[in-house]
C-alpha cells in the first residue's frame, strides 16, 4: 500500500518566478552533424534569452535547455516530464530541421496548460528547413485554437555553431519579457487602501475579471488601519530618522517647512511609507495603490490627514534612503486600472519606474503657439514639436516616480536635484503636508497608454500609442503649469501618431501613464498573451509598422481578425 507524504510545516511564501525551457524538435532520420548542430542551436537561443531577459530589480529569468532532440511522441513525453519537474511555464522552440508536428512538438504541448506561452524561432535556412517546420506547426497549432507566435529570423544555413542576428535575438527577447511577465503575475497580489477610487468608474477595482484574465489578486485594506498604525507609530523611528535625513541631504531648503506643525506632518507623510512597505512585503504585494482623495485628506466632515504623495512617488523609483531598489508601481485615488497599466509596463521593461499623470491639459499646436506668442516667445524654437504637433501637460499630486525629473541613467544625486517639496494645495488636501514637484526633461521615450474595461465584452483593453517628452523653454514652462497646479510634477508628452484632437476624445480615462523603453512589439506580445485588445484609433498610424510591431498571430488572421480572435478566446 501506498503512503502519504507530508510536507513541511514552514514551506516559502516567497512567489515563484517563470521558467523558460528551450528545445528543439527534429528529424529521426537525419545525419549527427545537422542533429550536432540543432542541439547547438537550442543552446545558443537559451544563452541568448538568459542573457536579454530580466525581473524587476535585475535578477535574470532562470532559462534551462534540453539537448534531448524531440524526435517523436517518446522524446515528447521525456522532455515535456523534464520541463514540468523544472518548473518550465514558458517555452521557446527552436528548430534548425524539418520535423513532424503532430509527433514532436504537438504531443509535448498536450502536458502543459492551453495557454502556456509558445515561441517557435528559426533561422530562414534552406537546407533542413527548420523554417517548413517553424509554418507547419504554426498552422497546425493554430487551426485547433492556441496561441503561438513565431520568429522567422536569421543565423547561417551552415556551421556547426551559427549565431542568430541581433534582429532575431530581439524579437525573441521582447517575446521572452511579454511571456515572463504574463506567466509571473499570475497568483500575485496589489494591496489597495480605502474605497473605490473618488467614484471613478474608470478606475474600479474589477476582481473577478482581474482575477480570471491575469491571475493578479486585488487585496483591499481599511484606511483604519493605516490611521492606528500611524497614530501608534508602528514605524522604525531610527530608519524614520533616517530617511528624514536622507530627503534633507538631497532637497535642503526646497522641502517647504514653515512651522513645527509641518515638520510632524512631513514625518507622518514620511512614516506612512515605512508602514506601508512593511505592510506590502508581508502581503507579498506586487503593486498598490491608496485612496489620497476623498477618504484620507479631504474629507472635512472627519479629521483629514496629510498626503502621501512622497511615499506614493518613493514605491514608484527605483531608489530610495536604502539606496537603489526594484519600482513597486503604486496608484493615487485607489486607480486600480491605473495601477494595472503601471504595473504590466514595469514587468514588461525589466523594472523601468512608471509614471502616474492626470490627463490634465491638452495643449493643441495652435493653443501653445498663442501662449507662447503672449510671452514675446513667437519665433522660439520654431522647428519644435510641441510647436508642430502639441502635448499633453500630465500632472498629478502623487504617484509620480522621482526618476522622471531627470533622464534614463541619471544618478540619485542628479535625480532629487530636480526635485522640490512644497505645500500641499489645501484646496484639494486640508490636511497638508508636502507634495513632491518637478518637471520631466524633454528626450524621454516610451509608451503612453491606459488599461480599460468593458462590461460589453468581458475583455480588457489598452489605448496605447508611442511617446515622448517634450521640453519647453523655462518661461513657457512655468506658464503651462501655473494653467493646471503648479507645485505638482509636470510631465508634458507628445505622442507619435495620435493628433491632439484624437488624444482629447479618445482618452479612456482622467489618468494615463509612461514607462519609458517599452517596445511596441513587446508590449503587443503581452497583449496577445493576456487577451487584452489593442487600441489604437490614430488615423496617422499604420495598421503594421515592419521592424517595429510583433507579426500577428496566425490565430487572428484565422478567426477575422485580432478583435474577433480574442472574443473567442474568451468564450465570448
Amino acid at each position: 500500500m501506498g503512503k502519504a507524504e507530508r510536507l513541511s510545516e514552514s514551506p516559502p511564501a516567497t512567489a515563484r518566478t517563470p521558467t523558460v525551457g528551450v528545445l528543439a524538435v527534429c528529424d529521426p532520420r537525419l545525419d549527427e552533424a545537422s542533429r550536432r548542430r540543432a542541439r547547438n542551436i537550442v543552446e545558443m537561443v537559451a544563452d541568448a534569452v538568459a542573457g536579454g531577459v530580466s525581473l524587476p530589480g535585475g535578477d535574470p529569468v532562470r532559462v534551462v535547455y534540453t539537448p534531448m532532440l524531440v524526435d517523436g511522441e517518446r522524446q515528447a513525453d521525456a522532455v515535456a516530464r523534464q520541463f514540468r519537474g523544472e518548473g518550465v511555464d514558458v517555452l521557446v522552440c527552436a528548430p534548425d530541421t524539418w520535423a513532424f508536428p503532430q509527433l514532436g512538438l504537438i504531443s509535448l504541448l498536450s502536458h502543459f496548460p492551453e495557454d502556456t506561452p509558445l515561441n517557435l524561432t528559426c533561422g530562414n535556412s534552406g537546407p533542413k528547413p527548420g523554417v517548413v517546420f517553424t509554418h507547419a506547426a504554426q498552422g497546425a497549432i493554430s487551426q485547433y485554437g492556441r496561441l503561438v507566435h513565431i520568429n522567422v529570423g536569421t543565423w547561417p544555413d551552415t556551421g556547426e555553431r551559427p549565431e542568430m542576428t541581433e534582429a532575431t535575438a530581439a524579437a525573441l527577447i521582447d517575446w521572452t519579457f511579454a511571456a515572463v511577465t504574463y506567466q509571473a503575475l499570475k497568483g500575485r497580489r496589489v494591496v489597495v487602501f480605502g474605497h473605490d477610487s473618488m467614484g471613478m468608474e474608470t478606475a474600479l477595482p474589477h476582481v473577478i475579471p482581474t482575477r480570471r484574465r491575469f491571475g493578479v489578486e486585488i487585496t483591499r485594506l481599511d484606511m483604519k488601519l493605516l490611521a492606528d498604525m500611524l497614530r501608534k507609530e508602528a514605524y522604525d523611528k531610527k530608519e524614520l530618522g533616517e530617511l528624514r535625513g536622507w530627503l534633507d541631504k538631497h532637497l535642503g531648503d526646497r522641502i517647504e517647512l514653515r512651522s513645527d506643525d509641518d515638520r510632524a506632518r512631513l514625518d507622518k507623510s514620511l512614516g506612512m511609507y515605512l508602514i506601508v512597505r512593511d505592510l506590502m512585503a508581508d502581503l507579498n504585494a506586487v503593486g498598490g495603490g491608496f485612496m489620497s482623495q476623498l477618504e484620507w485628506g479631504s474629507d472635512v466632515r472627519g479629521i483629514p490627514l496629510p498626503v502621501a504623495d512622497m511615499m506614493e512617488s518613493l514605491f514608484n523609483s527605483t531608489f530610495d534612503h536604502r539606496g537603489r531598489k526594484a519600482p513597486l508601481p503604486y496608484a493615487t485615488e485607489a486607480d486600480v486600472q491605473g495601477l494595472l497599466t503601471m504595473l504590466f509596463f514595469t514587468w514588461l521593461t525589466g523594472g523601468n519606474p512608471p509614471l502616474f499623470m492626470d490627463f490634465r491639459k491638452v495643449w493643441e499646436a495652435w493653443e501653445i503657439e498663442r501662449l507662447a506668442e503672449s510671452l514675446g516667445m513667437g519665433e522660439v524654437e520654431p522647428e519644435a514639436v510641441w510647436r508642430r504637433r502639441g502635448f499633453v501637460d500630465g500632472d498629478n499630486s502623487g504617484s509620480a516616480s522621482l526618476d522622471w525629473a531627470a533622464a534614463p541613467g541619471a544618478s540619485v544625486e542628479e535625480i532629487m536635484a530636480g526635485v522640490a517639496m512644497p505645500q500641499a494645495d489645501e484646496g484639494y488636501f486640508p490636511g497638508l503636508g508636502n507634495s513632491v514637484t518637478f518637471v520631466s526633461p524633454g528626450g524621454i521615450e516610451g509608451i503612453a497608454a491606459r488599461v480599460a474595461y468593458s462590461a460589453g465584452n468581458d475583455l480588457f483593453s489598452l489605448v496605447w500609442d508611442e511617446a515622448a517628452t517634450v521640453a519647453l523653454p523655462e518661461k513657457l514652462a512655468q506658464a503651462v503649469c501655473n494653467t493646471s497646479t503648479p507645485t505638482w510634477p509636470h510631465t508634458f508628452v507628445a505622442p507619435k501618431y495620435a493628433t491632439m484632437g484624437e488624444y482629447k476624445q479618445y482618452a479612456p480615462a482622467n489618468h494615463f501613464h509612461m514607462t519609458w523603453g517599452l517596445k511596441p512589439a513587446r508590449l503587443q506580445y503581452w497583449m496577445d498573451l493576456a487577451n487584452v485588445v489593442s487600441v489604437t484609433p490614430w488615423r496617422e498610424r499604420p495598421g503594421y509598422v515592419e521592424g517595429v510591431d510583433r507579426p500577428q498571430p496566425l490565430l487572428h488572421l484565422l478567426n477575422g481578425g485580432e478583435y474577433q480572435a480574442k472574443l473567442r478566446r474568451a468564450g465570448r
